[in-house]
């Protein structure tokens, strides 16, 4: 029983929302690292609005995660072929 708590309560304080674009592995990976981002910053502006964080820490460890995940774009190659599907974004 104390596994089934784990998973609702890892799907609650993480969710993860259905991937709808190109289904590749690099872009399935790249999808799950820009929802564990959006998910983080979440909590960080909530902690800083919260009052339990400076705005320069947030400004910083968001700045560090944009860092990170511009890192996960470029190594898994994102947007770097045209895409004869893309919307221009």
């Amino acid at each position: 029983m104390e596994k089934s708590n784990q998973v609702d309560k890892d799907s609650f304080l993480y969710p993860r929302s259905r991937y709808y674009g190109q289904v590749k592995p690099e872009n399935l990976v790249f999808n799950a690292n820009l929802q564990e981002f959006a998910q983080k910053v979440g909590y960080i502006a909530n902690l800083q609005t919260g009052g339990k964080l400076y705005p320069e820490e947030a400004y910083e460890r968001i700045e560090a995660l944009w860092k990170q995940l511009e890192c996960s774009k470029k190594e898994l190659g994102i947007g770097t072929q045209p895409n004869k599907h893309s919307s221009g974004f």
